[in-house]
Parts: C-alpha cells; structure tokens; sequence
C-alpha cells in the first residue's frame, strides 16, 4: 500500500477514484488482517465476536463497492467530464449500504444482546427465529442477484472493449503494444475479478447457512472445514495485492499520439504529467475514442 500511494503521489496530478477506491479496499483488508484477538490474552475483551464481525463486514461493503466502481469505470458509458466521481455510483453503492445495514442490524440483535446477557439467542422465540432466517434468506438472495448483476457489467465491460480493438491495427507499434498489454491484463484480472467474485458470494451463503443450520434442522448435513476460510482470506489478500501492483501508475514512456501513420517520427512524453494517462486511465482513454475508418 505504502509503494502503491507512493507512485501515485510521483504523478503531477491528483489521484484517480479507482486509485482511492484500492487504497480504501488494501486498508480495510489490512484492518481485517490485524490479529487483535491476542489481545484477549491480557485484556477482557467480550465484545470480540461482534468486533470480528464489523470488520468483516466493512470488508465485504469496501470489497463489493470496489467491484462496481472498478467494473463501472470501464464500462465507459458516460462523458469524460462525469467520469472519475463517486456520485454515479450512488444508485449501485446504495443498495450495499442498506444490505450491510441490515446485516448489522440482524448481528446486533445476537451478538449485541449477547454483551449484556452471554445466554440470548434470536432464535429461541418464534418471531426471533423467523426473523433470523428472513435476514439469511434475503441475504444469500441479495448476494446471489449481486454476482448476476455484477457479471453482467463485466460482459458489457468485455464487449466495449472488443468493439474498440478493431482500432488497434490503426496504431503505431509502440502504442499498440501499450494497449494490447493494458487489455490482456484487464482481461486477466477481470476474470480474476468473477472468480474471486464467485468464491466470495459462494463462501457467504454457505457461512450464513452453517451458522444457522443448527437451529432450524438438525438432520442438515453441511461441513464446512477451515481449509475454505483460509483459502478465502488468502485469495482475497492475494487478489487485492495484485490489483495493488498491477494498477500501479507506471513510470514507462509511451506516444504521445496513439495514432501515427507510417513514415512518421514518435515523440515520446513521460506520462507523470497533468492531464495525461496513467496505467488505469490508458484503457478508458483508448476505448473511449472514436473508431476510425
């Protein structure tokens, strides 16, 4: 995070949201990491089982915001002047606020309670117990509708780009080469993106069905083992370095012109400069032109 911020403060220009947007998501990850349940060795700290659950749940309202801006901001649908602004996403992060909202709302009544008198359960009264399962039912639905809606803007993400590299033959060869780079990492980690996306969704469910599933039948045989866990919050700490690294702005010199014709000298202009592309602007720049004939 420390290299990341730095390179991005080498640039002459103030930092893009999706740079912000990962300096957020590598913080709340970090936060999520820190072993503060050594803490319980030397201090009474009851309060830790909802503790651990707020920070796993800021992790997941960050992880799921950054997905649709970092989906969102490729999708390049609006003008260049609305681009780079949280405010239109307010619609799509919304909806992951009143989510978590309601999650919290669901862990304070067990856990919150549980502070005060260690014995309570939501689920030893009728009504606690429908409640309990309404809250788990539209959880895994809104994570379920949340992965459909997300692999959608991926496709459309997909689809832009592809009608923009009938372009690329129309370049000279140095940027060429820059783009094609730029596209087949975004296509890599895209993909990396859906599948990340889909163990996440998947291990949720599952969390919230194996936490539940003592209470309402018994004869539910469902095993989870501390292998899907640990391999969960490695591949979320492995993904969010990647994306750290790869979307780091790049001190590399490329055309200034994307388009030359043959016979033609290449000026070449360092890319730390105001108003010029950095490694996450370059593909919005390049699909966002025109096609040419």
């Amino acid at each position: 995070m420390v290299w990341f911020w730095n390179r991005v403060h080498i640039l002459n220009r103030t930092p893009a949201l999706l740079e912000y947007m990962l300096m957020s998501l590598g913080a709340t990850l970090a936060f999520l990491n820190l072993p503060l349940e050594y803490l319980t060795l030397s201090f009474e700290m009851s309060y830790m089982l909802i503790l651990s659950d707020i920070r796993q749940g800021v992790f997941y309202a960050m992880l799921l915001s950054f997905w649709l801006v970092f989906a969102g901001e490729h999708m390049l649908i609006q003008d260049h002047g609305e681009k780079n602004s949280l405010k239109l996403y307010w619609k799509h992060l919304s909806t992951i606020v009143v989510g978590c909202f309601c999650l919290l709302i669901f862990d304070l009544c067990e856990r919150g309670v549980q502070l005060v008198n260690p014995f309570y359960s939501i689920w030893v009264t009728p009504i606690g117990t429908n409640l309990a399962l309404s809250f788990i039912i539209l959880a895994g639905i809104s994570a379920s509708i949340y992965f459909i809606f997300l692999c959608y803007m991926i496709w459309k993400v997909f689809r832009n780009i592809s009608l923009k590299r009938a372009v690329l033959p129309s370049m000279s060869q140095a940027r060429r080469l820059h783009y094609e780079g730029i596209i087949y990492r975004f296509n890599f980690l895209m993909l990396a993106t859906v599948i990340c996306a889909a163990v996440t969704v998947i291990s949720f469910i599952l969390s919230q069905v194996s936490e539940g599933q003592s209470k309402w039948d018994e004869n539910m045989e469902l095993e989870l083992s501390s292998a899907l866990h640990t391999g969960v919050y490695g591949m979320w700490n492995v993904y969010i370095c990647a994306m750290l690294m790869l979307y780091a702005p790049s001190h590399k010199q490329w055309p200034d012109d994307p388009i030359c014709n043959d016979g033609e000298e290449v000026e070449f202009s360092r890319l730390p400069t105001e108003g010029t592309a950095n490694e996450i602007s370059s593909l919005t720049s390049f699909a966002a032109k025109t096609s040419m004939d």
